[in-house]
């Protein structure tokens, strides 16, 4: 599936391919959620990142949150657009609230890194949903085979 992102001002403009697109994975970390979260938390696609393309690369910016991982955000507005990680150099994780195209409504969602979120949030967690105090037991890949969710 093909995603359009943007940022919020409109300087940063992306596309890229997504065979992962529901926005299901709830992350509770503190990486995630103080450098894109709301609510408490970020959500990330699974996308191919060689089918990234940008319109105004020049009006972004990259934090490296861990030694192995960045997260791209506009540089005049601050909004998170995507992370990407060395260890996985073909993904790239679109943050969904960047995402202009509509996503697929998930039939369940995981709420991960529960162990380290921030006292004030407050999980909504629905009965087919699935809790981790750290990472789940199976990946986006996975979890939208396992759903027939794959686009």
């Amino acid at each position: 599936m093909e995603l359009r992102g943007s940022c919020h001002c409109g300087a940063v403009r992306f596309t890229v391919e997504a065979p992962h697109p529901v926005p299901y994975n709830l992350c509770y970390c503190s990486i995630c959620r103080k450098t894109a979260g709301g609510g408490g938390h970020a959500i990330n696609l699974g996308a191919r990142a060689a089918s990234l393309k940008v319109e105004g690369r020049e009006n972004i910016s990259t934090y490296r949150a861990t030694p192995r991982m960045e997260r791209t955000f506009c540089k005049t507005c601050g909004s998170a657009l995507w992370a990407f990680s060395e260890d996985w150099p073909e993904l790239l994780h679109p943050h969904a609230s960047a995402i202009d195209t509509d996503l697929p409504l998930p039939p369940e969602r995981t709420h991960l890194m529960l162990g380290s979120r921030a006292g004030w949030a407050d999980p909504k967690v629905d009965p087919q949903d699935k809790c981790f105090d750290a990472f789940p037991d199976e990946s986006l890949a996975q979890w939208h085979d396992r759903t027939g969710m794959t686009r």
